[in-house]
């Protein structure tokens, strides 16, 4: 009898990816979603018969932070979570046959700002502002209550690499000649902004803020390691080892493209552009710098450990890589 995986929030590309592995690999899996395509949030009976006897549930739901933070997104971002958490917590805790571990996807941005030391889930600082009380929030609601039987696990992921992910829009200004490093600087800031925690205060120079990621590859293979290692609660980092800075990041893609200039983007143009394409210039100023310690220490082996064989795997999976970055 195959095994069941629940997977809730599977319409990102995080969410098919996994869906694609265990398919392939002949489990059985449940999507549940605002209509399904299996279960609907709004079915407390169908989400509790569908954890009942899985052997994981991965929650991944979270309206995307790739919008403006007014009032009506700031809402919708904290609903999305914490709702659902809290409809799988309860349906685990009210079902016949809890499921042995539960991965509720959190962020590596619950960290502060960070060019001085690298943040790890013991001697990590947790930041302030909208973004970190988010994710903050959303841990306390995967921890809330009492589930004996089932390990609560917070994959605290850095920006997720592979086919659809952050990576397009960034290969997209390279291919327009727009691949500079993204540089902070001097912005004004609004009451409100600073009232709600929006406002990304100027930092990092010169394009050096910290960029943690993680290949899409490893987020599968770091769930299934955490699946055997019964002594893994809490948050984990899910972050490759080798973190890079924004300025390497730009320049690498820009030698794997076959793209010679980058022009920078300074933080005026990122405003405006982000006003004009409905995001925020903090996804891109932030220095997040993030260390997977757990999963190192437990004998996690990153397939992509360092980031320019990570983008030279998704650039050749897309027909991108330039004939002589691949050689």
């Amino acid at each position: 009898m195959s095994e069941r995986i629940v997977i809730t929030g599977a319409s990102g590309f995080v969410g098919r990816y996994l869906e694609q592995h265990y398919r392939a690999a002949g489990a059985e899996v449940v999507l549940v979603g605002r209509s399904g395509p299996d279960v609907r949030w709004d079915d407390a009976a169908g989400l509790r018969a569908a954890v009942s006897g899985s052997a994981a549930v991965i929650n991944l739901a979270g309206k995307s932070v790739n919008c403006r933070y007014g009032d009506a997104n700031r809402a919708e971002i904290f609903r999305s979570r914490l709702a659902t958490t809290r409809a799988v917590r309860e349906a685990i805790a009210t079902s016949d046959a809890p499921p042995p571990v539960w991965f509720n996807a959190s962020t590596a941005t619950i960290y502060r700002h960070a060019e001085d030391r690298p943040m790890t889930e013991s001697t990590g600082e947790l930041g302030t502002g909208f973004s970190v009380e988010v994710a903050k929030a959303w841990e306390r609601e995967l921890l809330e209550g009492e589930l004996p039987a089932t390990r609560r696990v917070a994959l605290r992921m850095a920006i997720v690499l592979g086919d659809g992910s952050a990576l397009t829009p960034l290969v997209n200004l390279v291919r327009f000649g727009l691949g500079g490093p993204q540089v902070d600087g001097r912005w004004f800031a609004t009451t409100a902004r600073r009232n709600a925690g929006t406002f990304h205060e100027f930092r990092a120079r010169g394009g050096s803020q910290r960029f943690s990621w993680v290949h899409i590859a490893d987020v599968l293979g770091a769930i299934e390691f955490l699946r055997e290692r019964a002594e893994l609660d809490g948050p984990v980092n899910l972050a490759a080892p080798h973190p890079t800075d924004n300025r390497t990041l730009m320049a690498t893609l820009r030698r794997l493209l076959g793209v010679r200039i980058g022009l920078p983007a300074h933080r005026w143009m990122l405003e405006i552009g982000s006003a004009a394409i409905r995001t925020e210039t903090e996804l891109v100023l932030k220095s997040r710098w993030v260390v997977p310690e757990r999963l190192l220490e437990a004998g996690y082996s990153f397939a992509y450990p360092e980031l320019e064989p990570a983008l030279r795997d998704i650039l050749a999976g897309r027909d991108l890589l330039h004939a002589s970055a691949a050689r």
